[in-house]
């Protein structure tokens, strides 16, 4: 039996609250595990616990010379999605790692950035039931336009976690 997952726990907890009040708690909480994500202040705004949106408004801090979302915060946005679906799926006593990711830049992107992350039912039984593995995770990155400026390949892994020294 897949051992119990304290994130899970909290984001199955706060989808009751209103959603408003769940995506600031959810952010909160994630931005306070994940320092980069709180330093380009990327924003949760929902999961249904098989996919998950985030959000990376285009302000200052994170621009490009042109004043677009620069590409390495592109790039934090669609792995920060992905590993956060990722880790409200794993059984606690394992350890989510990016393995490998690609991405293609296909056209300049305009305003602020959205990330939808998602797994398949397959992948999250994958996931509960093997002790170790690999998976592709599908992210769709989406500029204000509505078009996608950059197409990703993330590839998350699992491992047990090791025990912490006494």
């Amino acid at each position: 039996m897949p051992v119990s997952n304290p994130l899970r726990k909290f984001v199955d907890r706060v989808n009751h609250y209103p959603s408003w009040l769940s995506a600031k708690l959810m952010t909160w909480v994630f931005r306070n595990k994940v320092k980069l994500v709180s330093t380009a202040k990327i924003d949760i705004l929902r999961t249904d616990g098989r996919s998950v949106t985030f959000r990376q408004r285009n302000i200052k801090r994170t621009q490009n010379h042109i004043g677009g979302v620069h590409a390495a915060a592109m790039i934090l946005l669609a792995e920060s999605a992905t590993g956060f679906i990722c880790g409200i799926n794993l059984p606690g006593d394992k350890l989510p790692l990016v393995k490998s990711m690609n991405f293609r830049f296909v056209r300049r992107s305009v305003g602020d950035m959205q990330a939808v992350a998602t797994l398949t039912d397959a992948q999250i039984e994958q996931m509960q039931r093997d002790e170790k593995g690999a998976i592709t995770v599908t992210v769709v990155v989406t500029d204000q336009s509505g078009e996608q400026p950059i197409e990703c390949d993330i590839v998350w892994a699992w491992v047990p976690k090791k025990p912490k020294a006494a």
